[in-house]
């Protein structure tokens, strides 16, 4: 089971941990128990910052792309429950007239 607490880094860090991984010529394995992190994380990280960078896979979304999606999900949820709530205001409105 996982922790509740998830520990943060400060981008600083992450910029290092990537680097270290680009120049030492080390697995990402070795550099992550090199530092003391999760080789999980450090490999999320690395393939993120390839992926900025235009050398990840293919269909792989940048980190701007992926905040744009997140934005745009986040907005399309609270158009649909506007649409819900006027639904439920007309709905409420023809039955006072109707009266």
């Amino acid at each position: 089971m996982g922790s509740k607490y998830t520990k943060r880094y400060t981008e600083e860090f992450l910029r290092d941990a990537i680097a270290l991984v680009d120049s030492s010529g080390k697995t990402v394995t070795a550099v992550a128990r090199e530092l003391g992190i999760s080789s999980e994380s450090l490999r999320g990280w690395y393939r993120q910052a390839k992926a900025d960078r235009g050398e990840g896979a293919s269909g792989e979304l940048t980190s701007a792309e992926r905040e744009g999606l997140k934005r745009l999900r986040r907005e399309n949820r609270e158009q649909q429950q506007t649409i819900e709530i006027l639904k439920k205001a007309t709905a409420f409105f023809v039955k006072e007239n109707d009266r």
